[in-house]
């Protein structure tokens, strides 16, 4: 029984991943804006309904991993050792995002076209903020409940909205530059730096 269930998970990611893959490939090629939920699918060899079982939006494809990016950073949050301090736990949960975007995005290139296809696409735009401002909201009951004697809900959020905002802004500007994934990882890691020394 476990070893099936293994097996469907692991199916069930490798049909993810070829419609992250089909859909990318899209994009690439012909636009954003000119490609469908459809033709995702056809590329894919797979049906619209199993399109919408992985994704709910066709902008959601383009942020594929940032549930397990969320996840890892709850974690590190939620499991830090007693007694650790405040800025060590925002490092490392921050961290823990920065390697996955590095072994996820960044190397696959996603992270570029996303970056391209967010500066000219109202859609997009509308669907990372959305979703940008949901991961901070979460990111920040956790950090602050975590450290109640230390924040409270408004300097939970801004510590986590300026950490977000400027690890982002970092990425942003090293893709737009051309910076390939190494580089990029280190841009987000200066900015995070930057930011956690306002907090020791």
């Amino acid at each position: 029984m476990v070893e099936k269930a293994g097996l469907r998970e692991r199916k069930k990611q490798r049909t993810r991943q070829a419609l992250i893959d089909a859909a990318v490939r899209l994009f690439e090629d012909r636009g954003y804006d000119q490609v469908t939920v459809a033709e995702i699918t056809d590329a894919a060899e797979v049906s619209p309904r199993t399109f919408f079982l992985h994704f709910q939006t066709k902008e959601d494809v383009l942020l594929a991993d940032t549930d397990v990016r969320v996840d890892l950073a709850l974690a590190a949050i939620a499991e830090r050792p007693a007694g650790e301090q405040l800025s060590e736990v925002l490092v490392r949960a921050t961290d823990q995002m920065i390697v996955n975007a590095w072994d996820r995005d960044l190397s696959s290139g996603l992270a570029a076209l996303r970056a391209r296809l967010a500066a000219s696409e109202p859609a997009l735009q509308a669907r990372l903020m959305q979703r940008y401002l949901a991961v901070q909201a979460e990111l920040a009951r956790a950090l602050q409940l975590a450290y109640p004697d230390r924040l409270d809900p408004t300097t939970a959020s801004a510590l986590v909205g300026a950490m977000v905002g400027a690890v982002s802004a970092a990425a942003l500007t090293a893709l737009q530059r051309g910076d390939g994934p190494d580089e990029v990882r280190d841009a987000m890691r200066q900015a995070m730096a930057l930011v956690v020394r306002s907090v020791a």
